[in-house]
């Protein structure tokens, strides 16, 4: 199969996932809300803890589905998957407490960890030359569904919050469909490996990490990303809705133009950038975009100034996707399922720690104080705080040439 057509059908096969995704996102926080019988303001606790569940999931399946797609092949692992989310969705539409919308979220965060396939089957297809600006295109990917998605799921959001779920269920059954018929097989059976349970587990997913000592600092530099990351993943729809009042058409949209922004600055541009000037400065620059765009956010007032920071904000891709291909130019290529497992269980780890501290956080800083002395943007400077950690031990990793 000819890798760019191998790509192109991967790049629609993770957009229609992520729209699934980004369906859910303008109203989550009030299903979340609405099954533990709380307020919106007073239910952030809950909606860290349950996206902290997700997160554990995906850190304990990552590595065991990474595993399993070395064994078998990026195909089967992928179609077990998508066939897994729509389930789930079809779960959380029928929620009828807060208990069966975590055993949802469970089954997301353990059929969600496909993305380490994902990546891994972008690796096979790849050459050491384009590799970065193919990690690229899966950002967009992700970036193009939530263009799409958090529209949708705000125009839906209006006819019920959990109409955007069943909406979401039947899309991944589409995209099960689609990567039947369509989706081919990347890995080689010369290339394929045992499965081992000591490797295709967090335990020995970190076993791995600490063995490549080379990749260490790398690894610290993933962890402070993404959970730097999720300030916004976990707090964007509690910060819009309390403190600029928006509704779920208004947080829908703010979140499309996100995703054509970030579609924009990784699909057409992480490439360009990575050619001209390098994985390692292209990184560097969306270390400080990252670090200069939560500081904007966090210190906004006015709804207007969120909307001036999306741009800014949408180079902080750059350093994702470079950061990934450096690794894995750095690996075998037998080893690029066991290596994305093991980001994906980094970054699992990450979001399993952040939702619960930033929502504690912001919890702390708005709830039962007056509204003159709330700090609103409390997560967003430990977002940068975290960020300048990881940017420190990128500058470590590369003085030290990985």
């Amino acid at each position: 199969m000819k890798s760019k057509n191998a790509m192109l059908f991967i790049f629609i096969t993770i957009v229609i996932d992520a729209t699934g995704l980004g369906i859910i996102f303008p109203t989550l926080p009030d299903l979340i809300a609405e099954t533990s019988n709380v307020q919106l303001g007073e239910s952030k606790m809950y909606a860290g803890y349950i996206a902290m569940v997700y997160a554990v999931m995906q850190f304990i399946f990552a590595p065991i589905i990474g595993g399993l797609s070395d064994r078998f092949g990026r195909r089967p692992v992928l179609l077990m998957s998508l066939f897994g989310l729509a389930i789930d969705y079809m779960i959380m539409f029928y929620a009828p407490s807060l208990f069966w919308l975590v055993i949802g979220r469970c089954i997301s965060g353990m059929f969600g960890a496909s993305y380490s396939t994902a990546t891994a089957y972008i690796a096979d297809i790849s050459t050491k030359e384009n590799r970065t600006k193919n990690f690229g295109m899966v950002g967009a990917a992700f970036g193009v569904g939530f263009i799409i998605g958090p529209a949708i799921g705000g125009v839906l959001g209006d006819f019920g919050i959990r109409i955007p779920f069943l909406f979401a269920a039947g899309l991944s059954f589409v995209n099960f469909i689609y990567g039947v018929f369509v989706l081919k097989e990347t890995l080689a059976p010369e290339n394929r490996r045992a499965f081992s349970w000591k490797r295709s587990n967090p335990v020995g997913a970190f076993i791995q990490i600490v063995k490549y000592k080379e990749l260490a600092n790398m690894f610290v530099v993933i962890f402070m990303y993404y959970l730097a990351g999720t300030a916004i993943q976990i707090t964007w729809v509690y910060l819009t809705k309390e403190r600029f009042a928006w509704d779920e058409f208004d947080v829908g949209i703010s979140l499309t133009i996100i995703g054509v922004c970030v579609a924009v600055v990784q699909g057409a541009l992480t490439g360009i950038f990575a050619s001209k000037w390098g994985d390692v400065k292209t990184a560097y620059m969306g270390l400080v975009m990252f670090v200069l765009a939560v500081l904007g956010i966090g210190f906004a007032n006015q709804g207007w100034m969120l909307y001036a920071l999306m741009l800014p904000y949408a180079f902080t891709g750059l350093a994702g996707p470079t950061i990934q291909a450096i690794m894995s130019k750095n690996t075998k290529d037998s080893e690029q399922g066991e290596l994305q497992g093991s980001i994906t269980s980094i970054i699992s780890l990450a979001e399993i720690v952040g939702p619960v501290f930033m929502m504690a956080l912001m919890t702390w800083t708005t709830v039962g104080i007056p509204e003159s002395e709330r700090v609103y943007g409390s997560p967003y400077f430990a977002a940068a705080v975290f960020v300048l950690i990881g940017a420190f031990f990128f500058h470590r990793a590369m003085r030290n040439r990985i």
